[in-house]
């Protein structure tokens, strides 16, 4: 099976996220252009936008960019409450038109700064009802005319999108660890993201989500699975590795506050419950993060050579996992250092 390596564009308003080089002009339409060209350039499909209510618009920035690029593929982080479904499908699929096809979709359902643009859906197990129905409502309005929907969240009546995406339409990626977004993965989504967790966790959750998708009775072609992970990648294992400790004892002593919204979220438990098991896991899963305040890729690294790397990797392709969203700091130059040297072991 194919496998797709796309990189992160921060999309932050500060300068310096997680590490990144301070440079004036750092989220300016030629700073971002400038990376989404390296990583058309360097041998990557695409890259995940970097989304939340303190951030310029994800989707504004992903148009910006694809009207630069002609290969680069932005993978749209989009939250239901920010979003009305009928509004976002009619957007995306003019972008995908426009685009010739390049637009991915990430559904975000964790919290954010809710009360900021109106959103006042608090309950997790009604959130996820919620973007179960966004789902559902977002793929109809895609791949059929006259759509009606009579939702308990949304509803619409003999709607059909001026386009339509052709024949075709962009996947929709989802996140979430808790048993409703699990629940809503099997059923409705395209791939299931998972946070850098160990092997035997990522196995144990996709033989569930299969499992689940039987069940509850799938409809739509099988879900596929994909790794959002801090890749450190340095010439040497040893090199790498003081690297990674480096960065941790700085963190440290720099006293990095974790976004309070991290520690309500269940995937975002998991990944701070590993580093009670050890600073090292599956050989170079590098836990010790979570302890100074790393949160969602930043948690957990994957630190060593590129070959180190690139077994890893392997592995969890083994397991089934065949999207990789991969990062480090600083963002600009990584994407050629592990272009360079990670990519051609990963398709070799």
């Amino acid at each position: 099976m194919t496998s797709e390596y796309l990189w992160y564009i921060p999309n932050e308003v500060r300068a310096g996220h997680r590490g990144d080089d301070v440079v004036d002009g750092h989220n300016s339409l030629g700073t971002l252009t400038a990376q989404a060209r390296a990583i058309e350039t360097h041998g990557w499909g695409g890259a995940l936008l970097g989304a939340g209510w303190g951030r310029p618009d994800t989707f504004t920035v992903a148009a910006a960019l694809a009207a630069c690029t002609t290969t680069f593929r932005p993978l749209i982080a989009v939250r239901p409450g920010y979003w009305h479904p009928a509004h976002f499908a009619a957007a995306a699929a003019t972008l995908d038109h426009l685009s010739g096809g390049r637009v991915l979709v990430n559904i975000v359902s964790g919290t954010d700064d809710l009360a900021a643009y109106g959103d006042d859906e608090t309950d997790r197990a009604r959130r996820y009802a919620r973007t179960k129905e966004f789902l559902q409502l977002v793929r109809q309005l895609w791949t059929r005319e006259r759509v009606t929907f009579r939702g308990e969240h949304f509803q619409i009546t003999d709607s059909t999108l001026a386009l339509r995406g052709e024949g075709r339409h962009p996947r929709l990626y989802f996140g979430g660890a808790s048993e409703a977004a699990e629940r809503v993965a099997a059923t409705d989504a395209d791939v299931q993201l998972f946070w850098g967790e160990p092997l035997d966790g990522v196995r144990e959750r996709i033989e569930r989500l299969r499992e689940l998708g039987g069940r509850l009775g799938r409809a739509l072609p099988p879900l596929e699975f994909g790794l959002r992970v801090t890749t450190l990648v340095r010439d040497t294992t040893e090199q790498a590795w003081a690297e990674a400790e480096a960065r941790v004892a700085r963190m440290g002593a720099a006293g990095f506050a974790r976004d309070a919204n991290w520690d309500l979220a269940a995937g975002q438990g998991r990944l701070q419950e590993l580093a009670r098991r050890g600073d090292v896991l599956d050989e170079n899963l590098y836990t010790a993060p979570a302890r100074v305040g790393g949160s969602g890729a930043g948690t957990t690294w994957l630190v060593g050579s590129a070959a180190d790397v690139a077994r890893s990797l392997r592995r969890y392709r083994e397991l089934g996992v065949t999207h990789f969203v991969l990062s480090d700091t600083p963002y600009r130059p990584e994407i050629e250092r592990q272009g360079r040297q990670l990519l051609p072991l990963l398709r070799d």
